[in-house]
């Protein structure tokens, strides 16, 4: 599986590459969903390629976004819509409203790739990434989905897992495991200032120098993530 994901990640530009992060409990017909759809699909039109953990929830609203690449924004929220009718992976419709919307759109001209892992047997794999790499360790997944994202990480709200997540690429990027840090961005500043106040915590600690070479921001609008990952790019 690594094998066969690095000789597919090898035609892109490993600045381009760039992850969603986020809880596996978002509802299909909440509107964050669409926006994070909203905002893979912009990244998706400007020359990245996303990746996510593959799953339910804010990952699957990435490769949702990526597949209509290309298409006009409503097409999009069409698209959503039908599939909220199912909101979450226990709805039995669940996989029935991502084959339908398959069957209107079963042509993209854009590639993503999900890294979803057997530990969460339960958890469906979202059928629209176009690339699946399923890893039985979760720690191997988890590891290998943050170093492949070498363009940078969106955190969207979320719980434990994304918590981990955060403070896993925070190491990567601290000690520049790969030569250099890439961007960590959060997605929504009341979420990661109030709900969960992780980005004041960055703020401190950078200010204290026990965080070093860290590039973190934090944005409500997707304008402005899209100028941030372009300023790293470039």
């Amino acid at each position: 599986i690594t094998d066969a994901l690095s000789d597919f990640l090898s035609k892109y530009d490993e600045k381009k590459i760039v992850a969603i992060m986020g809880g596996h409990q978002l509802l299909r017909s909440d509107r964050e969903f669409f926006e994070i759809a909203l905002l893979s699909k912009k990244l998706t039109e400007n020359g990245y390629l996303m990746v996510s953990g593959g799953g339910p929830g804010a990952m699957e609203a990435t490769h949702v976004g990526a597949w209509f690449g290309g298409k006009e924004d409503k097409v999009l929220e069409q698209a959503c819509n039908i599939l909220g009718e199912a909101p979450d992976f226990k709805n039995p419709l669940w996989l029935d409203k991502a084959m339908q919307v398959l069957s209107n759109h079963p042509v993209s001209d854009f590639e993503s790739v999900g890294v979803p892992t057997w530990l969460y047997g339960h958890e469906p794999t979202t059928p629209f990434a176009s690339k699946i790499a399923k890893y039985f360790e979760n720690s191997i997944r988890e590891e290998g989905l943050l170093t492949i994202a070498k363009g940078g990480i969106i955190f969207t709200p979320g719980s434990a897992g994304t918590l981990q997540e955060i403070f896993q690429e925070t190491v990567q990027n601290h000690y520049l495991v790969y030569g250099y840090a890439s961007p960590m961005i959060f997605f929504g500043k009341n979420y990661w200032t109030e709900v969960i106040p992780v980005y004041p915590f960055f703020q401190l600690m950078i200010e204290k120098g026990k965080y070093k070479n860290l590039i973190v921001s934090i944005y409500d609008e997707t304008e402005e993530i899209l100028n941030e990952l372009n300023r790293f790019s470039e």
